[in-house]
């Protein structure tokens, strides 16, 4: 294995330059321009950052948007184009596959031409996807909007991540990480909410709409200057993390901090197969790996994405407005998860949300399993009805209070940053290449037996406390250059 180390301090490498560069206006800030010096705005480091984090974070609306399209549209697209419940299972799976694609490029591109360039790219896909979608007249056409515009969420959702973690201060990490989730759960409620007043043609049309937003805001924000300091650009680094703590703030200890994690990554170009069996590489890798895939094992993105379908099969008899309730209430529970992760830590929050979503899912699998073997006209149907959607509901709830947002935070703090591109595909990869999975599978499980479904879904979730409590570290109030050099 390789892995591109990239450019020491002394100088960039001419086949590596921003994509998106930082803006001059950014130098005239930190030299104290008159036109910009009054700017309150630009001055304060925490608006600066959120106002950064606010711009990214239309990516995940975009992701959040894609995962929850498939389950108003199901019933108006299959009626119309005439498709199986297996070929609609192929068309909500396969944004999952065009992620997996672009998961395996999502590194690489934002270590070769930056997190904002990646950004840039990640949008044209996603846009062409939506107006594929919109104008299909048939599957073929449903079927590649779907693979562009997933394509697009699996850059995006190894990029926002890494660049959120590159920029923010270490007291505003987690908070600010979070904020990722929680704008994928309101592209979720979105598409829910959106979903029970328009048409899928004009459905697909509105979710064209964060990229759009994105694709000229990037051109304001600076690239994160973790990123310019490994390519060299040292003058561009350091203006970028003064933008980004203001212009009052004397940044010289993290500037250093910064020089000297870099200067040390980048004594050797390349990774061999043999030194992964140091604890620096393959402990963190272990970690983010785990965590990621048992996120998506969890069953998460089949409740999701066929939240009506469930919602059905439990006795609701207004499922799709039902599941705008469960992406209102997944949005206030990732709220407070963005608010507690940087007070609570994160380990404390993934064993809450993993030992919560074991539980919920037994009382969603009890629920089934009884409402099977009694009478359709009986008290105790109704009563096993309620239950099971509660059930569902407090799965979500508690997916959104760690299992959803922590994963991604603790992958993108942990990866060494001469391996992160790389590494950070991988697990981006594993990520999506389950969730694939797990999609295109759940329609067909809950057909066969939802109590099995949940069921299988509960172990998963059972493991992932033992897995937290014996193997993840706590990064609460710790840099990225200290949480690195706790590996060695």
């Amino acid at each position: 294995m390789s892995s591109d180390s990239e450019t020491g301090l002394g100088g960039g490498n001419d086949l590596r330059k921003p994509f998106l560069h930082t803006g001059s206006w950014y130098r005239m800030g930190s030299r104290q321009s008159s036109l910009m010096g009054s700017s309150q705005v630009i001055r304060e480091s925490s608006i600066s950052v959120l106002a950064c984090v606010l711009i990214v974070a239309l990516g995940p609306i975009q992701f959040g948007f894609t995962c929850g399209y498939s389950s108003p549209t199901q019933s108006a697209i299959t009626e119309e184009l005439g498709l199986s419940v297996a070929e609609y299972s192929w068309f909500g799976s396969l944004s999952n596959v065009g992620a997996m694609v672009g998961a395996i490029a999502s590194g690489q591109i934002s270590e070769y031409i930056g997190r904002k360039g990646s950004l840039m790219i990640a949008a044209v896909p996603n846009i062409i996807g939506w107006l594929a979608i919109s104008f299909a007249k048939d599957s073929s056409f449903l079927y590649m909007g779907r693979m562009l515009a997933g394509f697009g969420v699996g850059i995006i959702s190894y990029t926002v991540p890494v660049y959120i973690a590159e920029i923010a201060p270490q007291t505003m990490r987690g908070a600010l990480g979070s904020v990722n989730q929680l704008s994928v759960t309101i592209g979720i409620m979105l598409a829910y909410l959106l979903g029970l007043f328009v048409p899928w043609r004009i459905l697909a049309v509105l979710g064209i709409l964060p990229c759009t937003i994105l694709i000229p805001g990037l051109f304001f924000i600076p690239e994160s200057p973790r990123w310019l300091a490994k390519m060299g650009l040292m003058e561009d680094f350091e203006v970028s993390l003064q933008v980004l703590r203001g212009f009052d703030t004397d940044i010289s200890i993290e500037v250093n901090e910064i020089k000297r994690s870099v200067a040390s990554s980048s004594k050797r170009t390349t990774i061999r197969f043999a030194e992964l069996r140091q604890r620096r590489y393959w402990f963190p890798l272990m970690v983010g790996n785990g965590l990621l895939i048992l996120q998506q094992l969890s069953g998460i993105n089949g409740v999701l994405f066929y939240s009506s379908t469930i919602f059905k099969e439990a006795g609701v008899s207004s499922s799709n407005a039902a599941t705008v309730g469960l992406g209102a209430v997944q949005v206030v529970a990732t709220m407070v998860t963005t608010w507690l992760v940087d007070k609570s830590g994160r380990r404390f929050l993934l064993i809450v949300s993993s030992a919560g979503m074991t539980f919920s899912l037994l009382v969603v699998a009890a629920s089934f399993f009884l409402k099977d073997i009694v009478s359709d006209e009986s008290a105790w149907y109704s009563a096993f009805s309620i239950l099971s959607v509660v059930g569902v509901v407090a799965m979500v709830v508690c997916f959104s209070l760690g299992i959803g947002a922590i994963p991604w935070i603790i992958m993108s703090e942990i990866l060494p940053i001469n391996i992160k591109g790389l590494a950070g595909s991988i697990a981006t990869l594993a990520n999506w290449f389950v969730a694939w999975v797990v999609t295109m599978t759940a329609n067909i499980m809950l057909s066969w037996n939802s109590g099995g479904t949940f069921s299988i879904y509960m172990v998963v979730c059972a493991f992932t406390v033992a897995f937290v409590y014996l193997w993840v570290p706590e990064t609460k109030g710790r840099t990225l250059e200290e949480i690195q050099w706790s590996f060695r």
